[in-house]
């Protein structure tokens, strides 16, 4: 059976005969359809979300296997784990078969291959604590469905990102989610609107995760590494807002604290560096425990 996401869509037939501004229409409309899709499955987006963080609070990692598009997507998602809520790499990570090389270029027959999804899985190596989620637009390629596959064997938590409903990876997915964009406006590159679906759908899945297991005070990135002026500035920011002190205070606490988290409780609780870190420490990095 063809999948949905490689189908003719009957909307966007004469987009080859468009002008510029004929053919941004004629895809934007198409773009509206995916918010709409993804609502339709927040039921379960939030119970994976729930599910991750069970885990990541217990000890778990979480990684992403994809392949062309969906593989960098999930890369990208990852990257940013790090810098926003100050987690270690190794927390959630992402593989995208073909190896470093297909985050740039595309290598060919990558997602037919089950030995590079043995060979990422060993790599990861999940535990029962861990969880494993697949991203593909169709659910088809045996890298994803192998990855799955492995995952279930080994009773890891499996959660399956695409946009058919027909995929062959969902009977290996515990949580199955999946986007019904319908057909691509240019038929079969799933890049669009698959692809801005999964983004959404992994964005949801790696900021609620992170939500839950305390990385944020209100929706301050309270964890936020210091890496640059602009986030110096964004750290600044965040110090004075939420202890109400001006912004000179802030940055003179911020340049001894280090750390965002430690500034605000050294001015919330008027004590020095070490008596805030082990205030957090005894309240397991939990801003809203301690102010």
């Amino acid at each position: 059976m063809l999948a949905v996401t490689e189908k003719i869509n009957p909307d966007t037939t004469d987009i080859d005969v468009q002008n510029g501004e004929q053919i941004a229409r004629l895809i934007n409309n198409e773009d509206f359809k995916i918010a709409q899709a993804v609502q339709k499955i927040i039921p379960q987006i939030g119970k994976a979300i729930e599910e991750i963080s069970i885990r990541l609070r217990n000890g778990g990692r979480m990684a992403y296997f994809g392949s062309g598009t969906s593989g960098r997507i999930g890369v990208l998602d990852a990257s940013e784990m790090p810098p926003t809520y100050g987690v270690p790499p190794t927390l959630i990570q992402a593989f995208i078969s073909g190896g470093e090389e297909a985050i740039r270029f595309a290598v060919e027959n990558a997602e037919d291959r089950e030995d590079m999804a043995i060979e990422d899985f060993n790599t990861f190596n999940p535990t029962h604590n861990d969880i494993v989620v697949a991203v593909s637009a169709s659910g088809n390629p045996q890298y994803t469905c192998k990855i799955l596959e492995l995952a279930r064997a080994k009773n890891v938590l499996t959660i399956a990102v695409t946009s058919n409903p027909e995929a062959k990876f969902k009977p290996f997915a515990d949580i199955f989610l999946c986007s019904e964009v319908g057909p691509e406006a240019v038929s079969g590159s799933s890049r669009m609107k698959s692809g801005t679906a999964q983004k959404m759908i992994l964005n949801m899945l790696s900021t609620g995760a992170m939500v839950r297991f305390c990385k944020t005070y209100h929706n301050y990135m309270i964890d936020v590494q210091i890496h640059n002026q602009k986030l110096r500035e964004r750290g600044i920011r965040y110090i004075s807002e939420i202890t109400r002190v001006d912004s000179q205070t802030a940055a003179q606490t911020l340049d001894i604290a280090q750390n965002v988290k430690t500034a605000c409780v050294m001015l919330i609780k008027n004590c020095d560096k070490p008596t805030a870190e082990k205030l957090l420490t005894d309240n397991e990095g939990i801003l809203r425990k301690i102010i």
